[in-house]
């Protein structure tokens, strides 16, 4: 499966990536990084350390540095000061390309048309730059699967969006709003999926490096936390990208609100279908993310 993964690594997006690193059936094509849990100097540079982490060669390109209108979001208190709550990662082996967009743009005129899967774990910034900027390049993509969004459950951002959407709504109404097929997986469905210190042992004890380093990463989550479980969000983007059985996904009509509660869905029977995921069989989803960290 030829991916691009878009994000703002943050904790869970790391997993994310170090899972789709370590995966076979992921042919990653590159990285894009974007300002959203912390500042885009940190996201771009914690994806090249994670690259490292796996000695992978994949390509990492800058984006957008701030929301497309607004002033962004920052998740310092969870990710921590360098997004990674502690964990030292190994140097970069390589730089950054400066321009996310066009090496997305790039790649999609490059590979054949329905042939690349972009991969969100953050704000849709940069997917709806290159919808702006490069319309037949995007209309390319095989689709968007994307984690954002909660239809019953409260917001992680104010009790009425999550943090994604709430970052850039207006990258994200564009987006939903696109010819592109869109699936979102909401907090209604990660916050399901969830790890344990105990879990962490298995993780440990594979001695795999994505593994280790992994364990390392879920355990900072807990990092002052009296919680016995934290969710693991971004990762199920990977995984219902793999196996769609595991998960349950219901066609909604929705769009984003950008002015009263920034990223709320609103239910809009004028808008796209999209595929949200309400249901998820966690332990199967746990033990797939496990195997393919550990291998």
């Amino acid at each position: 499966m030829k991916v691009i993964i878009d994000t703002d690594p943050g904790l869970d997006d790391a997993v994310a990536i170090l899972y789709a690193l370590n995966e076979p059936r992921f042919d990653v094509q590159a990285i894009t990084t974007v300002a959203g849990n912390i500042g885009l100097d940190r996201t771009t540079d914690n994806a090249l350390r994670l690259a490292s982490v796996m000695a992978a060669s994949v390509p990492v390109a800058r984006g957008a540095a701030r929301p497309l209108a607004g002033a962004g979001l920052s998740e310092e208190a969870i990710h921590g000061a360098d997004g990674l709550g502690g964990v030292q990662l190994p140097d970069p082996l390589a730089e950054a390309a400066p321009d996310a967009v066009a090496l997305l743009a790039e790649r999609l005129m490059a590979e054949p048309e329905g042939s690349l899967t972009i991969l969100a774990l953050a704000p849709l910034t940069n997917l709806a730059q290159l919808r702006r900027q490069h319309p037949e390049a995007f209309l390319r993509l095989k689709g968007i699967i994307a984690m954002g969004g909660n239809i019953h459950e409260i917001g992680n951002a104010g009790p009425h969006a999550e943090f994604n959407l709430a970052a850039d709504p207006l990258a994200a109404d564009e987006v939903f709003a696109s010819d592109v097929p869109v699936t979102l997986i909401p907090l209604d469905v990660t916050r399901k999926f969830r790890a344990s210190p105990a879990d962490l042992v298995e993780l440990r004890d594979s001695g795999a490096p994505a593994a280790v380093t992994s364990a390392a990463l879920i355990e900072a989550y807990f990092t002052g936390s009296a919680r016995e479980s934290r969710p693991l969000h971004d990762p199920c983007v990977m995984l219902l990208a793999l196996d769609p059985a595991l998960f349950g996904c219901d066609a909604m009509h929705l769009r984003v609100d950008t002015v009263e509660h920034p990223g709320r869905l609103i239910p809009d029977e004028t808008r796209p279908a999209i595929q949200v995921a309400m249901r998820i069989e966690a332990e199967a989803v746990k033990a797939m993310l496990w195997k393919g960290l550990s291998r």
